[in-house]
């Protein structure tokens, strides 16, 4: 006999109603600070249209000024005999056919888009994430088959490293390389930031590796040894695959945590997307907004991160 398969819309409703539940909240809560919401304030910081002044180079006189669609070309004829010619956006022209110019004079300005300060925040953001993370990855496989040597002082020394830096809280780390190591090394901020958070992550990882290689059997080491694999070999080819398919969800959570962690480098002036949030909100003072838009960007990281990390969990899962 077969059972009744149960419907599931009424869970996912369910779901809906908690979220609209939720969004109410929020607004409700706002309205009783009376927030008065300013959305429209917020592309700006995304992507805007800069305006790049074009001047004159000498003194002069405007000889023409033709007009073809949304640009003005002005000649100018400079004291000197020379030509300028500088194309201008026409609803910025500034002269007209016949004028006297001084050197340095705006003419008008030519607009283009640029990227705001968030999606360079966002930029700074990304590329910290991937340093600091395939310089932690390294040296926490590293440190991980260290601590399973059977040379004592690798061990020691990897154990000193792993309670030291997870013991300390990442806030002090930075601060420590930035300021003591990174002024007698001469070391950039940006070095200085990506090297803590990559020491940080790497004595993480030390420990994911670790108990994922002592997760495998001691038949499998054996069975390589047997088939003429040396220690480093078997290790290689036969311990760390095996391991590797263990330990995803926690190096993916982990490499989750980083990108989140990198918004602790702002307090050392690297202006990464959460520090970018802080300054647009001192000029657009739209706290609310900035804030859901800083926490919506770090989604956009970090929802495809999991997303390919249960896919590539899957499919390992189907090769064993």
């Amino acid at each position: 006999m077969t059972k009744k398969k149960r419907p599931l819309w009424p869970w996912h409703l369910l779901t809906v109603l908690i979220l609209v539940g939720l969004a109410a909240g929020i607004w409700y809560s706002t309205s009783l600070i009376s927030y008065e919401w300013r959305w429209n304030r917020v592309p700006q910081y995304f992507a805007y249209q800069a305006e790049d002044a074009q001047r004159a180079a000498d003194f002069g006189r405007v000889e023409s000024v033709v007009e073809d669609g949304d640009r003005a070309r002005v000649t100018l004829a400079t004291e000197s005999g020379k030509q300028q010619v500088v194309e201008v956006a026409r609803n910025s022209l500034l002269v007209a056919e016949g004028d006297d110019v001084s050197e340095g004079d705006s003419l008008g300005v030519n607009r283009h888009w640029a990227a705001g300060p968030l999606l360079w925040g966002l930029w700074t953001t990304l590329w910290i994430s991937v340093a600091a993370g395939a310089a932690g990855l390294v040296i926490g496989l590293f440190t991980g088959l260290c601590r399973l040597s059977p040379n004592p002082t690798l061990r020691d020394l990897s154990s000193v490293y792993v309670e030291l830096v997870r013991g300390t809280p990442l806030l002090v780390q930075i601060f420590i390389f930035y300021f003591f190591i990174g002024t007698v090394l001469n070391l950039s901020r940006e070095f200085a930031g990506v090297a803590a958070l990559a020491l940080f992550t790497g004595a993480y990882v030390a420990e994911i590796v670790r108990a994922g290689v002592q997760s495998i059997a001691r038949g499998q080491s054996e069975a390589a040894r047997s088939l003429g694999l040396n220690g480093a070999q078997a290790m290689r080819h036969v311990i760390l695959p095996q391991a590797f398919k263990r330990v995803l969800p926690p190096l993916a959570g982990q490499f989750i945590s980083l990108v989140k962690d990198t918004s602790l480098v702002s307090v050392i002036a690297i202006t990464e997307l959460t520090k970018s949030g802080r300054e647009a909100i001192t000029t657009s003072f739209s706290t609310f907004e900035i804030w859901f838009c800083v926490a919506a960007l770090y989604l956009v990281i970090n929802l495809p991160l999991s997303q390919i990390a249960n896919k590539l969990e899957r499919r390992l899962a189907q090769s064993d």
